[in-house]
Parts: structure tokens; C-alpha cells; sequence
């Protein structure tokens, strides 16, 4: 079917009690991973790409990839910018094709923060694209952003900048890192039953590669209704090629590594897709 945006598979999902899965994608292969992981269990997905991906290739290059892609497919799919990092680029993705924003104005004030989400949310509304932003810094790396953990978002803040943006979704930090964890997580999951309890939009987790399955759906009961995984579908692709390419050093064609990859992905997607409740949903 054609792409879909974000918002009604999130509020389904913040109703119904379940989360639906954000996985960035980085080529055609992972891309069709994500989606048909998705068809199998018949579940609602977010295919997503990060300001640095689209550097690698131009956003239509990876609408058209994912586009071509969900229209062969029976569920609804979604084509979100993550951590998008400026107007300009939420403009171009939407001029693309993308059915989902994400401005990232974490790493700014808060009254930054408010300025740029409202500046892409003016745009975006007027093309019926919901946006998500960030309150709160998600700690480690994304793309070429480093960010110390700010370990909760605070719950009043939460509440003035969804009055202040009314904002369809909202990533908040809850001691999760993006990228691999060394050592072990605290997370203040309470935090997101505050916040979801005072504000009436679906909540984004962030930083879940490393987390324990079940540490992730007690924060998709709690309130989470996006999940994004990135670090570790990038990890598993790679591992997939090397493994061919270690057991034969005479392969050469990307089709027969990239089929590897493609199903090891998959079937991790679709392990994630299991785990925050979204099979069957679609």
C-alpha cells in the first residue's frame, strides 16, 4: 500500500497498550528486512533514516527505496526522518516523500528546543505530517551528535513544551544511550508513567540497542508507543557479510552477502515486533 504517516498506527498503539517498532534502515537490503518482517507477523512499521543517512544517499533516493518497497506490501508503512537536525532537512524529506518528521532541538535550550519544533510542526501541519521531537538529552551517539545522558526528562518541562507545541509525539530520557551500553543501564522507567499520565500524545523510546527484552516491554506498558532500533540492525547486517565472506573468500556478488544480511535482519526485526506487541496489529 502507499506509505502512511505516523499518527494514527501511534495512537492506535497508545491506546491498544502496545508500541509499534522505528528501525533505521541503510540500504535496500535492511529496507526490505524491515518491511518484510513486518508483512510476516502483519504488523504497523516505522522505516526510518537518520540525518546522517541521508548524507550517504539523498532522501529521495530513500523514499523512493521505501516507497517501492510498501507498495508491494499489505501493511502500513511509514518513512520517518529521525533526529532530523534542521528545518531545511525536515523540509526537504517532506518534499520527498517522508510521512514522518523528527526535529531534533534536544541539544539546544529549551526555549530553542520549542522554537525550531514549532517552526517544523507550522510546516508539517499544513501537509498532514505529524512530528516528533526530543525533550531531555538520550545519551551516547547519534550520527555526529554526542550527548552526555540527562537521566530524566522533567516531568513539568514535559508538560510546558507539549502546551507550548502540541507536538504529536514526544522521545523523553529515561537513562537510555544510543549506540552499545558499556556496563549496565538505569533506567527510571516511573518516569514515563509521570509523563504519560500529564500529557495526551504517544512517548518515543530511544537508545534501546543492549536493552533486556523485557526491560523494553515493562516501558511499553508503561506508556512508550515508538520504539526505535538502529545500532544493532547496522551490527547485525555487517556480522552477516562477514560471516559470508569469511566461510568464502571467492564470493564477490553483493546479491549473495546481501540476502545473508537481509534475513538476519529480518528475523531480528521481527523478534522486536513480537516483543513490544505490534504483531497482528496492521
Amino acid at each position: 500500500m502507499p506509505l502512511v504517516t505516523s499518527k494514527d498506527m501511534l495512537i492506535k498503539a497508545r491506546e491498544g497498550g502496545y508500541a509499534v517498532g522505528a528501525f533505521n534502515g541503510e540500504n535496500l537490503e535492511m529496507m526490505q528486512a524491515i518491511i518484510a518482517a513486518a508483512e510476516e507477523l502483519h504488523a504497523p512499521v516505522i522505516v526510518q533514516t537518520t540525518s546522517s543517512t541521508i548524507k550517504y544517499a539523498s532522501p529521495a533516493v530513500y523514499a523512493g527505496i521505501v516507497r517501492g518497497i510498501a507498495e508491494q506490501a499489505s501493511i502500513p508503512v511509514a518513512l520517518h526522518l529521525d533526529h532530523g537536525n534542521s528545518y531545511e532537512l525536515a523540509v526537504e524529506c517532506v518534499n520527498q516523500g517522508y510521512s514522518s518528521i523528527m526535529i531534533d532541538g534536544s541539544h539546544g535550550s529549551f526555549q530553542e528546543n520549542v522554537i525550531i519544533t514549532n517552526k517544523v510542526i507550522s510546516y508539517c501541519r499544513e501537509r498532514g505530517i505529524p512530528v516528533e521531537a526530543e525533550l531531555g538529552k538520550v545519551g551516547g551517539k547519534e550520527d555526529d551528535v554526542i550527548a552526555e545522558n540527562d537521566m530524566n526528562t522533567d516531568v513539568e518541562e514535559a508538560v510546558l513544551f507539549y502546551e507550548q507545541t502540541q507536538v504529536d509525539f514526544l522521545a523523553i530520557a529515561i537513562g537510555t544511550s544510543h549506540g552499545f551500553y558499556h556496563g549496565t543501564p538505569h533506567l527510571n522507567k516511573e518516569r514515563i508513567n509521570e509523563i504519560a499520565a500529564r500529557i495526551p500524545i504517544p512517548l518515543v523510546l530511544h537508545g534501546t540497542s543492549g536493552i533486556a527484552e523485557e526491560e523494553v516491554t515493562d516501558c511499553v506498558r508503561r506508556g512508550m508507543c515508538k520504539v526505535n532500533y538502529a545500532t544493532e540492525l547496522r551490527d547485525i547486517y555487517t556480522q552477516a557479510v562477514k560471516e559470508v565472506l569469511l566461510q568464502d573468500e571467492s564470493v564477490f556478488d553483493p546479491k549473495v552477502y546481501g540476502k545473508v544480511a537481509r534475513e538476519a535482519v529480518k528475523q531480528v526485526v521481527m523478534g522486536h515486533i513480537r516483543n513490544i506487541g505490534s504483531a497482528g496489529k496492521a
